[in-house]
């Protein structure tokens, strides 16, 4: 027994030499290990990613090496160098980090599946004839919802409510109604996909408590049967058994299929509500933002003021440029992907400066969009401030050329990500954001409770999973506009 443990301390000990004993390399970026073998910056990289990187830019500039329980992770952050990471798929792999996390979060493994086969089954149902179909759907569910939320209530009274909770519920459920089909659970699964959600960062740090792992494992098996039915139909199919039938093809077993859904599931419903929420805080906090969308999207709204289904197609053939800059705007605050990537070859990285840096294989390089460019002082002036006319010129086009250090810079905010790492959901989910919004402040009196109210902080454990969320809410009270009782 003695020598076991010795034998484990000693291994221990020798893996602990082997990573601290890493030095810089001639060529390669500024290298910073932290102060504790191994661990290196996992706590500060866990607890506040966008502070602790902000920290580190500072202190080396737009490109370093970290430690992070492991592994070391070089991080670019010059947006005008991000096509030698975006578009190298030989030295650079995207999979197996992506891999990891869908095993940690979702107990998913799809070995077999090819990423191009299933963007490409992605694209043919959010492009084309498919997503207006998908829009046209979610259009009718947010209307019904928003409309059965209100049954029961005595048009003249004030409801309140958190704001979060009110963006998240009815563009979940209308998302689900619009993929999944299923009317019958569309409460349960909301309910219960937000107690899976508020455990997802720990569940892919691996940092839940024993009752928080027991409470995610329970969920996460309750999302699988809630999601899967034990049938598909012939002939006109959703798109959750459309989904489901490709897994098929690709040869995927029917457990997989469950725990996949729940990845779709999480991945186009996810970030649709808190982007709604951080959108409709951002203009009750800016009156002068308000007025202009409100302004704008006043023609398109019914002239009867009777509670038709808004004009559909007045959003697909009218522009509308200052909601356009708002949603912009929020999302440059508020989106906060980390765009992973593999070191499966050593690679010469060439910035856009003309100097060289060699990684190596084996680690990791990543990027940050919200610090840079979404939060580059030397691009956005003003970056932490909200200002709705920021992606707008002054003939109402929209604005797309910044500059930093005197060249304009190609990738200027990136939500969405880029080129063939673009979200393939992208429209879909825009519209879905244009559509809530439109209803709301159309069907909708809605106010802070506390006219002096600011927006609540972001919760700094969401860094890198897509939308920020609020630590905390907005409380807004709400009824239907007067011409519509």
């Amino acid at each position: 027994m003695v020598w076991t443990i010795f034998l484990l301390l000693n291994g221990l000990l020798v893996v602990v030499l082997l990573y601290s004993s890493r030095s810089r390399q001639k060529n390669e970026p500024p290298l910073d290990k932290g102060f504790i073998p191994w661990l290196g910056h996992a706590f500060e990289f866990g607890k506040d990613v966008a502070k602790f990187l902000t920290r580190m830019k500072d202190k080396h500039g737009d490109i370093f090496t970290v430690c992070v329980a492991g592994h070391y992770v070089t991080v670019l952050l010059d947006p005008n160098s991000y096509d030698s990471v975006l578009y190298d798929t030989v030295c650079l792999d995207f999979t197996r980090y992506k891999n990891l996390l869908t095993k940690k979060i979702f107990s998913l493994r799809l070995p077999n599946t090819n990423p191009r086969s299933e963007r490409e089954w992605m694209e043919q149902h959010f492009q084309g004839l498919s997503l207006s179909k998908l829009s046209s759907s979610m259009n009718d569910h947010l209307h019904t919802l928003l409309l059965d939320d209100q049954k029961g209530c005595n048009p003249a009274e004030w409801r309140q409510e958190g704001l979060f909770s009110l963006c998240y519920n009815l563009l979940f459920r209308a998302g689900y109604l619009t993929l999944f089909e299923r009317s019958d659970n569309a409460t349960t699964v909301y309910e219960e996909f937000r107690k899976f959600d508020g455990l997802l960062t720990k569940l892919a740090r691996s940092t839940l408590k024993r009752e928080e792992k027991r409470t995610a494992s329970l969920s996460r098996e309750r999302l699988w049967e809630l999601l899967s039915p034990a049938w598909l139909t012939r002939g006109s199919e959703s798109w959750q058994q459309s989904y489901q039938r490709y897994l098929q093809e690709e040869g995927v077993d029917t457990e997989m299929q469950k725990r996949a859904l729940l990845f779709q599931l999480w991945t186009t419903q996810g970030n649709a509500g808190p982007a709604a929420f951080w959108l409709l805080g951002y203009l009750l906090t800016h009156p002068e933002a308000m007025k202009a969308v409100k302004a704008e999207i006043r023609g398109l709204a019914p002239q009867d003021g009777s509670l038709q289904h808004p004009p559909f197609n007045k959003l697909e053939t009218h522009s509308t440029p200052v909601f356009d800059s708002v949603l912009s705007e929020t999302l440059r605050l508020t989106a906060a992907v980390i765009i992973t990537r593999e070191v499966v070859q050593d690679k010469i990285l060439r910035m856009a400066n003309g100097q060289e840096y060699h990684l190596r294989r084996g680690d990791r390089v990543c990027l940050f969009p919200l610090l840079s460019p979404q939060m580059d002082p030397q691009i956005h002036q003003e970056p932490q401030n909200f200002k709705f006319d920021r992606f707008l010129n002054d003939d109402m086009t929209e604005k797309n050329k910044f500059y930093k250090g005197g060249n304009r810079v190609k990738y200027y905010n990136m939500p969405w990500g880029t080129g063939s790492n673009m979200c393939v959901g992208k429209e879909f989910a825009v519209t879905a954001i244009q559509q809530f919004v439109f209803m709301i402040l159309t069907h909708l009196d809605l106010e802070m409770c506390d006219p002096e109210d600011k927006l609540p902080p972001v919760n700094p454990s969401r860094y890198g999973f897509g939308m920020l969320q609020p630590d905390g809410d907005l409380q807004v009270r709400y009824r239907l506009k007067r011409t519509r009782h």
